[in-house]
């Protein structure tokens, strides 16, 4: 999974590729977009950020699940089961809810000159 994830971010050209890294959280892989959590892998989920105005649609969508990491729901995060992403078109729905959710935070975010 994580070397399908790599190509479809990739695809996504240069101006994503730039802004993204990988950390190690959640017990798995998290692609940080912009410094934001936007996707990654958990065992053989796949976990995704969504913003708040797409939560019911994702949830709605097969194989997606709220992300109870901790035991509790965490907000506008979801797990992704494998059949929930078996389409490159699947993940690629993933994808840019994360890449939506990240971009939305970081523009709303002061440069440390502000705070």
């Amino acid at each position: 999974m994580e070397n399908r994830l790599n190509r479809l971010l990739m695809q996504r050209g240069e101006a994503v590729q730039e802004e993204l890294t990988v950390k190690y959280m959640f017990g798995g892989l998290a692609y940080m977009y912009r410094g934001k959590m936007s996707v990654g892998i958990v065992g053989e989920s796949l976990m995704a950020r969504v913003p708040a105005t797409h939560m019911t649609e994702a949830l709605l969508r097969e194989g997606a699940r709220p992300m109870d990491f901790t035991g509790r729901t965490m907000k506008e995060f979801v797990f992704v089961d494998p059949e929930g992403f078996r389409e490159d078109t699947d993940m690629n729905q993933w994808i840019d809810w994360g890449l939506e959710h990240a971009r939305s935070k970081s523009a709303s975010a002061k440069p440390l000159s502000e705070r």
